[in-house]
């Protein structure tokens, strides 16, 4: 690809190319929804990032943040496509992390289950007084 069609990349086709969503209109809602940060701020599908750009990508529990090292508007395989960015040592941490904590349990609330018969009788007259 020559330099000049590279730097007129849609943030939405470099996503997909990228392999971080697999249509382009999954990238697209994600940037309209709010998931897709440029430099701090939200951003539209047709933004045209350049390299160096940092992203913060929120995909679930995950928040990644990557940096472009290459633009590429063609979706190729995906030793291919990890070469397109780089995530900071802190993103990596903070999702290794996050998800040590969700393994353990340690976010959410656990309990027993349901509450019993019993117990529903009790809290509706806990309710009532």
């Amino acid at each position: 690809m020559s330099n000049e069609t590279q730097e007129k990349v849609r943030l939405d086709k470099w996503l997909w190319a990228a392999r971080f969503y697999k249509t382009r209109a999954l990238a697209k809602e994600a940037i309209e929804g709010g998931k897709v940060h440029c430099r701090g701020e939200r951003c539209k599908p047709s933004k045209e990032p350049k390299v160096g750009d940092e992203l913060v990508l929120r995909a679930g529990y995950d928040e990644r943040t990557i940096v472009i090292e290459q633009l590429s508007a063609v979706r190729r395989g995906a030793p291919q496509a990890q070469l397109l960015y780089r995530e900071t040592e802190d993103s990596v941490t903070a999702r290794e992390h996050a998800a040590a904590l969700r393994k353990a349990g340690a976010l959410g609330i656990q309990t027993d289950g349901r509450p019993t018969k019993k117990q529903r009788r009790q809290i509706h007259r806990f309710k009532d007084q």
